[in-house]
């Protein structure tokens, strides 16, 4: 573990305004993506948008829960990347690119089949192509275990994961306090309004066997916490026994130690989604995980620059720094 070269402005102090001044405040940057539509192999599909030189080396980017490519810190990311020559495919989770998926299933923080279809398919198209891979909270934490199930069986030249939460069971506690129950509260309120939603749109196609899984799941206006959502509804839908099951299976701590692809993982210790003790020990990681453990930059925050006209996004400097470093590694 290495302290984070971070710091954060001083205009900006706390975990809260890091965290929700890019969703709330940043000057949306607006890439001219192409969107590109996969079909997946059970009748499904994912959105990628891709931007940056048609030639260069690939960055797959993996957003978090309730975001999509859309989110201010995937597109100041795919600028960044693209100013060093990278291009970059923005993967949009099921159900998060604006069209609604055509199944119940959607993501949870386990769920890595999609990410490794997406990447195997850009592999087979692009195999004189260089990838690295960049997931961002709940993204992080399929990237870094996809990473740990993989272990050798992946030509990923480096990856970088930030604010993974790699106890989901910490993670799910710590947002029942505080004002981290702010988090909680509009995180609910979206998951619950688009089960509503995708239940709709699969009666009006005619999926009616998969509208009636959602059905199935009951009335989710009561649910106050994580742990009761994660229980009737990812545990529902994915065949997990409960919330506990599905957190002790998903969490990506317990691979980081099967990683063996060069790996940045940035947490910040002041993360309100999270506590300390999320933070892994030494020997819990590989020899190829570089742990930065910054002081500040709340959740996926990480703001610098000397006033707010001239905000400066951590991220966008460390990461894209990264990759190149891990390309001209596996160059030489």
């Amino acid at each position: 573990m290495v302290k984070g070269s971070f710091r954060p402005a001083w205009w900006l102090p706390g975990p809260h305004l890091q965290t929700l001044w890019q969703p709330l405040f940043r000057c949306r940057p607006n890439p001219a993506t192409r969107r590109e539509r996969l079909e997946t192999p059970d009748g499904d599909f994912l959105d990628i948008d891709w931007f940056g030189p048609g030639a260069g080396p690939i960055a797959i980017l993996l957003h978090g829960l309730s975001g999509s490519s859309r989110s201010p810190y995937i597109r100041g990311m795919q600028f960044a990347l693209a100013q060093r020559g990278w291009r970059s495919a923005a993967m949009n989770f099921r159900g998060c690119s604006g069209a609604p998926n055509h199944t119940s299933r959607g993501y949870h923080s386990g769920e890595t089949g999609d990410f490794d279809y997406v990447y195997e398919t850009l592999r087979r198209r692009h195999p004189d192509s260089v990838i690295a891979a960049a997931g961002y909270s709940l993204g992080a934490n399929v990237l870094l275990k996809w990473l740990g199930e993989r272990g050798d069986q992946t030509e990923l030249v480096a990856a970088a994961a930030v604010c993974a939460p790699l106890r989901l069971d910490l993670c799910a506690g710590r947002l029942d306090q505080g004002a981290s129950r702010l988090y909680r509260d509009q995180l609910l309120r979206e998951l619950k309004e688009y089960v509503r939603w995708k239940q709709c749109h699969l009666e009006s196609m005619g999926h009616h066997d998969e509208a009636k899984k959602l059905d199935d799941l009951g009335d989710l206006s009561p649910i106050q916490s994580f742990w009761e959502y994660d229980s009737r509804v990812v545990a529902g839908l994915y065949g997990f026994n409960d919330a506990r099951d599905y957190y002790s299976q998903s969490s990506a701590r317990q691979y980081l130690r099967h990683i063996r692809r060069p790996t940045l993982l940035i947490q910040s210790r002041n993360d309100p989604f999270m506590t300390p003790e999320v933070l892994p020990e030494a020997n819990e990681l590989s020899t190829t995980v570089s742990l930065e453990v910054t002081e500040g930059g709340g959740h996926v925050g990480f703001v610098s620059g000397r006033a707010p006209w001239c905000a400066e996004y951590w991220l966008e400097q460390r990461i894209p720094a990264f990759f190149s470093e891990a390309l001209q590694s596996a160059a030489a």
